[in-house]
């Protein structure tokens, strides 16, 4: 039987995807882990591999089609003997039983010739129906396995070759997943309809929103509506860093090294995480996981959105090998070409808007994140120095805004004090 091959869900909130292109054609024969398509989700465009053999049969979806949803079959492939005449035949939930009352509410004048029932896949002992490609039923045959013991993990848990290959005889049966969770409930306003009308008659574009956008204002929402928010504020002095800045980067001229305060603000907050362990954690649902290594991710601008890579391990690295690191995530992030485990996870986010002028703000928790960081501009500020007298120095405002279930006022006091002093005493961060 031919097998579809579905829209793949290539990031954990892709709903959606463009097909950008297409590497095979109808009649080229494919086998596993050959690259089939390009695809473009909410945060870059990323290739699709096969996971099983066969004859590519039909391309269902054109190169460029925008809104494709997750499992929605892309193209049909066939295994040894089938023909392109076979791909009616593709594997379908069977319909449901219809009741009787049903029948007897058909249309009169309709055939009385019964509808000849859909193919329905083999079902497990329980009644639970098992999809498995014809490649995989025939090699867990010749095996002598029993295919209800596999678990599959091609498009929707379809099980593939490579699964049957791995399998042990006897393995255990997964477990049933959990039912999702519901999401959160859309916010209160006024309706798209509502929105349009207010507006009649004045001059406007209309932007129509991508998946990236979209995948921002559902986050943040979510974010807001369900993180219990609170903030602490902190002027850092900057004026020993600029100096110890200025010095380190004569010295690393030779070798192509630019350092900026970017970078140390990265290499304070991955120390701070190792100096207040507690406060290195996420929120997991329904309890906290606390990491060891300082995962510190950086939010970048690109055109439409932003991501926020994750340099991982930061705390063992490196100011140099930070710089190098952070350059490369964004230049690559800019150009929509990150791998999701790059742009995933971390505990700690940075957010720098200093650099565009912006004295403090507030900064939206990125989710399972336990905090993030909202940086300022430095500026010259009159300030009282350590003998009591008036001078002039650097001041840089930041704002570190605190998930409450995951860390408490004192806790995210001590983390913010610990940041501040790596930043106000930059040699001690070489140590």
């Amino acid at each position: 039987m031919p097998t579809e091959i579905l829209m793949p869900a290539l990031s954990p909130t892709m709903e959606e995807g463009t097909l950008a292109k297409w590497l095979v054609k109808e009649g080229d024969t494919v086998s596993s882990g050959d690259l089939l398509a390009e695809i473009e989700t909410d945060k870059a465009t990323m290739e699709f591999e096969a996971v099983d053999e066969g004859t590519v049969g039909k391309l269902l979806i054109a190169e460029g089609s925008e809104g494709v949803k997750v499992n929605t079959a892309i193209a049909v492939l066939l295994e040894e003997g089938e023909s392109a005449d076979d791909i009616g035949e593709t594997s379908a939930p069977a319909p449901a039983a219809q009741p009787a009352a049903a029948a007897e509410a058909a249309p009169a004048g309709g055939s009385d010739k019964a509808a000849a029932p859909a193919p329905s896949a083999p079902a497990d002992s329980d009644g639970t129906r098992i999809f498995a490609s014809p490649l995989a039923r025939r090699i867990a045959k010749d095996k002598g396995l029993d295919l209800s013991q596999i678990k599959g993990s091609g498009p929707k848990g379809r099980i593939v070759k490579a699964d049957v290959e791995n399998a042990q005889p006897g393995a255990a049966k997964p477990a049933a997943a959990a039912a999702p969770s519901s999401k959160a409930a859309a916010p209160s306003g006024p309706s798209t309809d509502q929105v349009v009308a207010m507006y009649q008659g004045r001059d406007y574009e209309e932007v129509t929103l991508d998946g990236m956008r979209k995948t921002i204002a559902a986050r943040l929402s979510e974010a807001k509506q369900t993180i219990p928010h609170f903030y602490l504020r902190r002027d850092i002095e900057l004026d020993a860093l600029l100096k110890f800045r200025s010095q380190l980067n004569k010295q690393l001229e030779p070798r192509g090294v630019k350092l900026s305060v970017n970078d140390f603000i990265i290499k304070a907050c991955a120390i701070a995480l190792q100096q207040v362990p507690d406060a290195n954690a996420v929120w997991a649902g329904d309890r906290m996981l606390k990491l060891r290594p300082s995962d510190v991710a950086v939010a970048v601008a690109i055109e439409g959105g932003l991501f926020t890579p994750v340099l991982k391990d930061a705390e063992m690295k490196s100011l140099s090998a930070l710089s190098a690191e952070m350059k490369d995530l964004a230049s690559r992030a800019r150009d929509r070409k990150l791998a999701p485990d790059e742009y995933q996870g971390g505990s700690f986010a940075i957010s720098n808007l200093g650099m565009f002028g912006i004295d403090n703000f507030d900064a939206v928790i990125n989710p399972p994140h336990g905090a993030i960081l909202a940086v300022g501009a430095g500026v010259k500020k009159p300030v009282v120095n350590a003998e009591g007298e008036l001078a002039v120095a650097t001041v840089m405002s930041v704002t570190l805004s605190v998930d409450h279930r995951v860390i408490d006022g004192a806790l995210g006091a001590e983390l913010l004090t610990a940041i501040k002093e790596n930043l106000e005493n930059p040699m001690t961060m070489l140590a």
